[in-house]
């Protein structure tokens, strides 16, 4: 699915895999021919694999076909039923768990060469002295820039054992001299946590990426720090949070809820259920609280946002979520490919599964945004309720007696249109194409040098007319062709983006949303919604 430009800011990371899925296609030519072996109304599978292993008329690579047969089996049944491969596999487990092990960069690949976006802090990088706009021109004393770079060539040099050493010599930013590194690969740790800042006086801000072992610590941590400013009420972001592990979404709806209340419970055909409460431990259990949430807001993402909402406890402010009321456990293979299964559906406090429909198959399960923006969902409030999802009577009520639906998602309190600037087909372009990241390395360092700090930048820069048409100018030498309609109707939203991946390549990912954040309606509404 393909997320808001407002979002798509990080640069190629150094974890970076995908999913294929592929299509088992069967003949029946054969059929006379002996097997070898008797098939019964069990194990057909691998007894097929066998079968095409010894009798087809080519070589085939086992592990690929195995690979896409269970991938095939697994996505008749549900949605999110998958098979990964190693790679992914172990992608997804670094991402969730919390760290990984590697040097702790991201980087744009720019004109063929490597170059440093962000380093990690407390990672191998940073520790060695790595910076943003470094660019790496050997590796191991080997020619590495402008040798056809990509991206699993990158993965394969700075991805690998741990305490390997990997020696650089890097061209720093602005300068004709060549420093030498020696980085030892190590324990690189991952937030899930992208910015906690003050957004209004007595207002917290906190968005979270992602639900994983490291969620609740992360949010207790941010939110210490910013009561020390002054936070009195918060507004908690969980938009394009496509989830996690559902014991983090349970972990964090602890801290705002009262012991003993039910936060959410699962159940299947082969799991009992299983009900989670809260406990007497939370930081925030008495202030105001607002969620911002969207149609990328999925499964633990949509466990939080559920419970807050039949319990009253928290206005949700947004677009309906994306409606996935399922949960999976992982099972490892040896070779370390995995499969993620379906085990249990799970029901907010109210009784209500939020899971939309997957009866129409894979296909249009995943196009139902696209749907939802056709009929103009995500544009209009009332055409959420055109919807024959939402007109049916409803059994579910709020502690407080507020009507609620099931079956398709988390209908928000306060509805935002989505923006259709910023989620013009334009700037999804020029996220594609890195374009942001790529100005700020060719045209702006040495801009942002002259701010003290990320606040003053904040503060004090702004993207005039002069800076906008350089822009445009820089980007139509890889964007051949802009429509003159969307680039005035995308103006605006461009010189945000060009401000907040100017502050992200200075200063992180807090700045990054701080400035992208500057003119969010939705957030506006939130503050609005708990002053």
């Amino acid at each position: 699915m393909k997320k808001t430009a407002g979002i798509i800011f990080r640069s190629l990371i150094l974890l970076l895999v995908g999913i294929a899925i592929g299509l088992y296609i069967s003949d029946n030519n054969f059929a006379g021919r002996t097997l070898g072996f008797s098939i019964g109304n069990h194990d057909k599978v691998s007894k097929a694999l066998t079968l095409i292993k010894n009798n087809y008329v080519d070589s085939v690579n086992e592990d690929s076909l195995e690979g896409i047969t269970v991938n095939d089996l697994l996505q008749n049944l549900d949605p999110h039923s998958l098979y990964l491969q190693p790679q992914r596999a172990q992608s997804i487990n670094e991402s969730l768990d919390g760290s990984f092990t590697g040097v702790g960069l991201e980087y744009q690949l720019l004109r063929d060469t490597l170059v440093i976006t962000q380093v990690y802090p407390g990672g191998p990088a940073a520790n060695a002295g790595l910076i943003a706009g470094d660019r790496v021109i050997n590796v191991d004393k080997k020619k590495f820039s402008g040798t056809k770079l990509t991206a699993d060539r990158v993965n394969k040099v700075f991805r690998g054992d741990t305490d390997a050493v990997i020696s650089l010599a890097v061209l720093a930013p602005n300068s004709k001299n060549i420093r030498s590194f020696s980085i030892k690969r190590g324990h690189v740790d991952l937030s899930s946590l992208d910015a906690a800042y003050m957004a209004a006086p007595g207002v917290g801000y906190i968005k979270i990426s992602k639900f994983a072992l490291t969620t609740d610590v992360d949010f207790r941590a941010a939110l210490a720090k910013l009561k020390k400013q002054g936070l009195k009420k918060l507004v908690l972001d969980i938009r394009d949070n496509g989830g996690g592990y559902l014991n983090a979404a349970t972990a964090l709806a602890d801290e705002f809820l009262k012991k003993d209340k039910l936060i959410v419970y699962t159940k299947g055909v082969h799991d009992e259920r299983k009900d989670y409460f809260a406990t007497d431990s939370g930081e925030f259990k008495d202030g105001k609280l607002a969620v911002l949430i969207d149609e990328y807001s999925a499964s633990a993402s949509e466990i939080l946002a559920g419970a807050l909402q039949d319990l009253d406890r928290a206005v949700i402010v947004g677009r309906r979520s994306f409606g996935k009321g399922l949960v999976q456990q992982q099972f490892p293979f040896g070779d370390g490919s995995a499969v993620n299964l379906t085990v249990a559906r799970y029901y907010t406090p109210s009784g209500r599964s939020i899971q939309k429909s997957y009866k129409e198959g894979v296909d249009s399960y995943h196009n139902e945004i696209s749907e939802r923006m056709r009929k103009g969902e995500l544009f209009s409030a009332q055409s959420n309720f055109d919807d024959s999802i939402f007109k049916r009577p409803s059994p579910y009520r709020t502690l407080n007696g507020r009507k609620v639906f099931s079956g398709g998602g988390i209908m928000p309190d306060i509805f935002v249109p989505a923006d259709t600037a910023e989620n013009s087909p334009l700037i999804g372009e020029l996220g594609d194409q890195q374009l942001f990241t790529a100005y700020v390395i060719d045209k702006l360092q040495p801009t942002l040098n002259k701010f003290p700090s990320a606040d003053s930048f904040i503060k004090d820069y702004e993207v005039n007319n002069n800076e906008f048409d350089n822009y445009i100018l820089y980007a139509s030498k890889t964007i051949k062709e802009m429509d003159s309609h969307e680039l005035r109707m995308s103006e605006p939203a461009i010189k945000t983006l060009i401000k907040a991946f100017a502050a992200r390549f200075k200063w992180g990912d807090n700045a990054y949303f701080e400035a992208l954040n500057s003119d969010d309606v939705t957030l506006k509404k939130a503050i609005a919604a708990i002053e």
